[in-house]
Formats: C-alpha cells, sequence, structure tokens
C-alpha cells in the first residue's frame, strides 16, 4: 500500500462570482521515501492541492469529493482536531515564504520548540536540544538559533524553516516553493540538502514548483498541472525525452538547456483559463495547437498509457 493515495480529489472556492474549481478529480501516489514533483504554470492548482492534503484551506473552500487516503486512513472527513494529529507529525510543509512562516517577535529557537512541545511530550530543554541537532542536520550553525528572523539571511531562513518541517520526524513533507528568491547557489545547496534528508531518513516528499528544472533535481517522478487538473504524469526521464501531453511538451520547450543541441525557446501563447468557468472538453483545448473537435467537446480521462505513464490528451504527441 502506498504511503499516500488520492483518489479524484475535488476541491472547489465559494467566491462570489461562483465556484472556483481549483482542484478536479486530481489522482496521485506516494510511496515511504518517494519524491513526486507538481509543475505547472502559476494558478494551476498545486498549492491549493497541497493545502487540500492537510485540510489547511479557508473557510470559502470545500473538498467536493475524493479521497486523501494517507497509510490507509481517509483524511476527507476528519475534523480539525483530528487533523492536527497528522499535521507536523505526520505530514508536514515548508511554506513557499519562508520569512512569512516566522514570528518575528519570537527567536528562531522558541518558535521550533513552540511546534515541538505542542505535538511531542518533551521538556524545554529536550526541545532546545532537538533545535540544535536539528539546525546542524539542516547545515545551520546552533549558535545562531537564539536570534530573531530579521537577523537570517534569505538562505538561514530557508533552512530554518526546513528544520521546523522536520521537528517532529513526519512521514511526509510537502515543500511548496522552497527556494523562492533564492540566488541560483542558494538554492542548489538548498535542494542537494532536502534531496539528502530525504534518503537519510527514508522521509517521502512532495516538491511544489512552476520551475522544472528545480523539480528534475529532488525528485522520482513530475505531475504536470495545468488549469487545477494532472495532465500527465511519469518518472523524471520519461518526462523529459518522451512527453506525451501538448502542454507537458510546451513547457519542456520554454525551458533553457545547457546540455545537448541549442534550440529556440517557444513561448506557449495564451493564459490559463478562468476557472469559475473552464472551457468545456479539455482545458487546455484553447491554447493546444493539437486539438481536434473532440478535445472541445468532452474531457479526456487521467489514464495508464503506458506502465507508470499517465496522461490525459485525446491527442497526445506520440506513444
Amino acid at each position: 500500500m502506498a504511503l499516500l493515495e488520492v483518489s479524484d480529489l475535488t476541491m472547489h472556492y465559494r467566491t462570489r462570482s461562483g465556484w472556483v474549481q481549483a482542484v478536479e478529480r486530481v489522482n496521485l501516489s506516494l510511496d515511504r521515501g518517494a519524491a513526486i514533483g507538481l509543475v505547472g504554470e502559476s494558478g494551476c492548482g498545486k498549492t491549493s492541492l497541497a493545502m487540500s492534503l492537510l485540510k489547511l484551506l479557508p473557510s470559502n473552500a470545500q473538498i467536493k469529493e475524493g479521497q486523501i487516503l494517507f497509510d490507509g486512513n481517509d483524511l476527507v472527513p476528519l475534523t480539525e482536531d483530528q487533523m492536527r494529529r497528522y499535521r507536523w507529525e505526520r505530514i508536514s510543509m515548508v511554506f513557499q515564504a519562508a520569512m512569512n512562516s516566522l514570528n518575528p517577535v519570537y527567536t528562531v529557537r522558541d518558535q521550533i520548540v513552540e511546534a515541538i512541545q505542542y505535538h511531542m511530550p518533551m521538556r524545554y530543554e529536550e526541545a532546545w536540544s532537538r533545535v540544535a541537532k536539528l539546525f546542524e542536520f539542516v547545515g545551520l550553525d546552533p549558535g545562531v538559533m537564539n536570534q530573531y528572523p530579521h537577523e537570517y539571511s534569505g538562505g538561514m531562513k530557508q533552512r530554518a524553516v526546513i528544520a521546523m518541517a522536520l521537528a517532529c520526524d513526519p512521514d511526509i513533507i510537502i515543500a511548496d516553493e522552497p527556494t523562492t528568491a533564492l540566488d541560483v547557489i542558494v538554492q542548489d545547496r538548498i535542494l542537494k540538502r532536502m534531496d539528502e534528508i530525504r534518503s537519510e531518513l527514508n522521509m517521502a516528499m512532495i516538491y511544489i514548483s512552476h520551475d522544472i528544472a528545480v523539480i528534475a533535481e529532488v525528485s522520482d517522478r513530475i505531475g504536470v498541472m495545468y488549469a487545477g487538473k494532472m495532465m500527465e504524469m511519469a518518472d523524471v526521464v520519461t518526462i523529459f525525452q518522451k512527453p506525451l501531453h501538448p502542454y507537458t511538451f510546451a513547457l519542456m520547450s520554454a525551458f533553457p538547456s545547457v546540455r545537448g543541441e541549442k534550440h529556440e525557446l517557444v513561448e506557449l501563447p495564451g493564459e490559463p483559463p478562468d476557472l469559475i468557468s473552464p472551457p468545456k472538453g479539455c482545458r487546455f483545448h484553447p491554447r493546444c495547437p493539437q486539438a481536434t473537435a473532440v478535445c472541445s467537446e468532452k474531457a479526456p480521462e487521467f489514464t495508464e498509457v503506458e506502465p507508470g505513464h499517465f496522461c490525459a490528451c485525446w491527442n497526445p504527441r506520440s506513444k
């Protein structure tokens, strides 16, 4: 049994203009120790999917249908009190903006100690010692843990947030744009350290990014999302060498490579649709160069085209 099994998950936001179909019938599975990367344009539903998995949703959000099976238990019907037993202890998250995840009026140490003591029966001194070990684990000097967030550089804050996510030894970490706003050198170091942590602790991870190069560096499999739907999923090599969905191919064509033959970058015209009233049929068909009549009439199913390679397209590029 997979550690995490998501089946037909659908989550919408209620607005004055109608229901925003942010996540629509998404399926994915994640084994212990494995890593899945979610990629797509901004607004395609990656973060909404992550928040749905943790049920950290605003009051106007509603999971309409589907299952989130974690270790065999469905999280969807659980109450808020029941979900607190899973958050941080079993599933934790590295949020996109590190500075926004840290309280500016408390030291970084005290913030992580608070999280540890809330979820684990541990004295302050024990929790303090655990924070020191976590700092060393993520590559931070324990001597700075009693400083305030504003005294940290961007890379230090991001490592501190990762340490906080690791505080209770979760089974899964969801990393939402974990290296946003960092320079490429610091970004590379943090991504490598996160991948090392995953291997050392046999911890599963879900990485979220609009940068497919970042996703490829740390993931075993890649899921391509567009307009709230999963369009394609396969292992990293397959996605790069044989993308089937036209949207996946468009993302690859817009990605510069430093290896192999040079090619002209191709811009994808248009923008993602309004999810209050998405287009009928395949949501990508208004921008798709391979669209036919059926694409505008009926939505394709997310099916296994070949072993381990899933795609939702009436006209895949090749098989």
